[in-house]
């Protein structure tokens, strides 16, 4: 009896967490945070859905290391996936910065683990960036690879800018969900 019991609260947590996710107004969303499959999570909604339902999903920080290390990494993210990689051999000159270039490995690396925790390309896949462009264009490239059920954060860790252009309007940082700068060689992002 207990174990029913058990199962049914996961069963309307889980339930309660994609119903939130599927009521989100994509339309509120600037285009480069959207995605081709339309799942969407906050920062809260996120955290919730991986402490009610351990195990259940794989949540990917899809930053380059050096964000990591600067700026630290949520402590449920199951580890870190850079979508994109620092070339500081060009520039890009539309964003005024070092050129970033997409991970050959990205998808290779979320396929082996998500064998590694004996999930499957319909289980919940879970992507955070900084503000939720790159794990919107992360989101779609598993969805090409045929993963049915990729979530984007679209508030990131950091969040979206106030009008000072300061990131304190959301996020994982600013809705006080636990971080930290310690990174755990588990959770590290590792080249081959």
């Amino acid at each position: 009896m207990k174990k029913i019991v058990s199962l049914v609260v996961a069963f309307l947590l889980v339930s309660t967490s994609l119903l939130q996710a599927a009521s989100f107004d994509v339309g509120a969303l600037p285009k480069s945070k959207q995605t081709t499959a339309g799942k969407y999570l906050s920062a809260q909604d996120a955290y919730e859905m991986v402490v009610k339902n351990p195990g259940k999903a794989l949540f990917v920080d899809v930053r380059t290391p050096a964000e990591i290390v600067y700026v630290g990494i949520a402590d449920q993210v199951s580890l870190n996936i850079p979508y994109e990689l620092d070339d500081f051999s060009a520039w890009d000159d539309k964003k005024n910065h070092y050129k970033m270039n997409v991970n050959p490995d990205f998808t290779r690396k979320v396929d082996d683990a998500m064998t590694a925790k004996g999930l499957g390309k319909s289980d919940p896949v879970i992507l955070m960036c900084r503000s939720g462009g790159r794990s919107a264009s992360a989101a779609d490239l598993l969805t090409k690879a045929g993963y049915t059920n990729v979530y984007s954060v679209y508030d990131g860790f950091e969040g979206d800018k106030n009008k000072e252009g300061r990131r304190e309007v959301n996020g994982w940082q600013n809705s006080g969900l636990p971080w930290s700068y310690k990174l755990d060689k588990q959770k590290a992002y590792l080249p081959k």
